[in-house]
């Protein structure tokens, strides 16, 4: 299971989704994909600043404001998470 932490100044993942083996995981490895498209996202396609945190099983992402850009982005980002909670029921939003 995968928590994930939401507030107004970031972004937090901890775990891995279970759905099968490490390395095998397409779950893990979509909701990885989706985090990873967002951080190089707002480094590169807006001026938000954000300091990263990344490890096996751990991602956090940090910022104090958020471009409107920025905004848009993250709520993608959500709308692709949440698509994949719904078929595969393995993300706690805490």
């Amino acid at each position: 299971m995968v928590k994930v932490k939401i507030n107004d100044t970031g972004i937090k993942l901890e775990g891995h989704a279970g759905y099968h083996n490490n390395g095998a995981d397409v779950v893990c490895s979509a909701i990885s994909a989706l985090t990873c498209n967002l951080i190089n996202s707002l480094q590169n396609l807006t001026k938000d600043k954000i300091a990263t945190e990344i490890s096996s099983g751990y991602t956090e992402i940090q910022w104090k404001a958020l471009t409107e850009e920025g905004r848009l982005l993250v709520d993608s980002w959500f709308l692709g998470i949440t698509a994949v909670n719904q078929q595969y029921k393995c993300i706690d939003f805490v």
